[in-house]
């Protein structure tokens, strides 16, 4: 089976052009080298994925014939992701939370005291 249609299969893609676009970036790779859509994925192949800043780490099980259903994914791959991956991805949410988007408009009251305090301290 193709590598993009494998990681459609597996739900770590929503389309198969999202999972190709991904491969041609060279954002997924199978036994440590860098692979094209196209490349045949077998059982027991390392796969490293690179998705929203985290570098999944799969082992390949079992081939589907179609798309599975989310709780059937787990019988075609094991997940050898590092669990300190989703800890990083949490704290950047915490630290996206906080700021205001770029482009909102000026800044506010508190904005403007705590740059004038931070300047204040420089000086």
């Amino acid at each position: 089976m193709r590598i993009d249609k494998y990681l459609w299969c597996i739900r770590y893609y929503k389309t198969r052009t999202i999972a190709t676009t991904a491969c041609k970036k060279g954002h997924v790779k199978v036994n440590n080298d860098v692979v094209k859509p196209s490349r045949e994925v077998y059982p027991q192949d390392k796969i490293d994925i690179r998705k929203d800043q985290i570098n999944y780490k799969i082992t390949v099980n079992d081939l589907p014939d179609s798309r599975v259903g989310a709780k059937l994914v787990d019988i075609y791959r094991t997940d050898n992701t590092p669990k300190e991956q989703f800890k990083a991805q949490e704290l950047l949410k915490f630290a996206k939370d906080y700021y205001r988007k770029k482009g909102t408009g000026r800044p506010t009251k508190k904005d403007r005291r705590d740059i004038d305090d931070y300047a204040d301290e420089n000086e």
